[in-house]
């Protein structure tokens, strides 16, 4: 998984959500909960790749971290309880649909 389009699919494939574009930049998506308008990621092109920001529990945070690379503090979120990550190709497609319905489980 490393393109936009991509990500968008799986967090629709997710069900009840909707993308948003609310920065008026349509760099920029966010992926929202129909039901409470909670966003669960936000999806962007950063420094030539696609980063996604996904919430996740604190305790899982460092282990994401530790875990690859590509799983940084979250840009422009809060460090605590978010993380981007990097879609370069080093983090599993696997593992990036665990974090992606990880997000969405904990604002849903």
């Amino acid at each position: 998984m490393r393109e936009k389009k991509e990500v968008v699919s799986y967090c629709m494939s997710l069900g009840k959500v909707y993308e948003d574009y609310p920065f008026h930049d349509d760099n920029w998506c966010v992926m929202r909960h129909k039901n409470t308008k909670k966003t669960f990621a936000y999806i962007y092109t950063r420094e030539g790749h696609v980063w996604v920001n996904v919430k996740c529990e604190p305790e899982w945070r460092d282990f994401w971290r530790n875990a690859f690379a590509s799983v940084i503090p979250a840009y422009h979120m809060n460090k605590t309880h978010w993380n981007s990550v990097i879609l370069d190709g080093t983090v599993p497609e696997k593992e990036i649909k665990r974090m992606i319905a990880e997000s969405f489980d904990l604002t849903g």
